[in-house]
C-alpha cells in the first residue's frame, strides 16, 4: 500500500472517531466542505469565522532530562501563536520543539494542518489555552484539509478534558 493511501485510510479512521466522539457525547456541533487547506489564517478566511474562533493544533517534543521527554498536543487561538516559553515552565524541561512532520503525524493520526484538538493517541498530553473559551464555537480541520467542524467551545472542554493553561503569546505584527 503506497504512504499516500496509508495517509488517507488513517486521516478517515480519525475523522471517523471524532464523529463517533461528538456524537456519542451529544456536542452540538456543524460540518463545513471546503477547499483543501490546512494553514489556519487561510481556511478560517475560507470558512468565515474569526481567527479568534480557530483552534489552532500544534504538537510539542518536550524534554525533561537527558532521557525522558513528553509529547504536548498545545491548542491557541488562531490568532496566537504558542508560547514555547511557557511550556517550559508548565513542565521544567531542558527543551521545547516543534514536533518533527513523521513524529507529529503518527501521533496525530492525520496530516499536518488536519491535527484534531483532542489528544486520540495517549502518548499525547492535551493542553489548551484559556482564551479559546472566550467564542461560543471552536472550528478546526476534521483530521482532513477539505472538511472542518464548528463545534460548540463549552462542549469541546467537557469532552476533551485539556489541562487548561495560558500557553499562548500574540503573533508580532507582519509575523502571519
Amino acid at each position: 500500500m503506497s504512504s499516500v493511501l496509508a495517509t488517507e485510510r488513517l486521516a478517515q479512521n480519525m475523522y471517523d472517531r471524532l464523529i463517533s466522539m461528538l456524537d456519542e457525547h451529544g456536542a452540538k456541533y456543524r460540518l463545513i466542505e471546503h477547499s483543501a487547506e490546512g494553514r489556519t489564517e487561510i481556511v478560517s478566511r475560507i470558512r468565515g469565522n474569526e481567527l479568534r474562533a480557530a483552534a489552532k493544533c500544534i504538537i510539542l517534543l518536550v524534554k525533561l532530562g537527558r532521557k525522558q521527554k513528553q509529547f504536548v498536543l498545545a491548542v491557541v487561538p488562531g490568532d496566537k501563536k504558542i508560547s514555547l516559553g511557557e511550556i517550559k515552565s508548565l513542565y521544567r524541561a531542558t527543551y521545547v520543539s516543534f514536533a518533527s512532520t513523521d513524529i507529529a503525524e503518527r501521533l496525530a493520526g492525520s496530516p499536518t494542518g488536519t491535527v484534531l484538538p483532542f489528544a486520540l493517541n495517549p502518548e499525547l498530553e492535551l493542553i489548551a489555552d484559556p482564551s479559546l473559551k472566550q467564542v461560543e464555537e471552536l472550528y478546526f480541520n476534521a483530521a482532513r484539509l477539505d472538511r472542518s467542524v464548528a463545534v460548540r467551545t463549552e462542549d469541546y472542554f467537557s469532552i476533551a478534558k485539556p489541562r487548561i493553561e495560558n500557553i499562548s503569546a500574540q503573533i508580532e505584527e507582519g509575523a502571519q
